[in-house]
């Protein structure tokens, strides 16, 4: 039987939400394997002087747990 656990991950980027939902990834496949997808739960950015200065991403980030009593 395959076990899909998820996190919540906020991520930022100085570019775009891209950019930020792709560091979301970048950082939790340092800590976790088997990353199968990432959902974009909320998005928002910060402003200052009338111009966007960072992006953020409250993501959650979904990875298949390997179960060693089933080899």
């Amino acid at each position: 039987m395959e076990v899909v656990k998820v996190i919540e991950v906020i991520a930022t980027s100085t570019n775009s939400f891209s950019d930020a939902a792709a560091n979301a990834v970048k950082e939790a496949s340092k800590s976790i394997k088997n990353i199968q997808s990432v959902y974009v739960k909320e998005m928002n950015a910060k402003v200052e002087n009338d111009s966007i200065t960072s992006y953020a991403v409250n993501a959650k980030v979904s990875f298949l747990v390997n179960n060693s009593d089933n080899s």
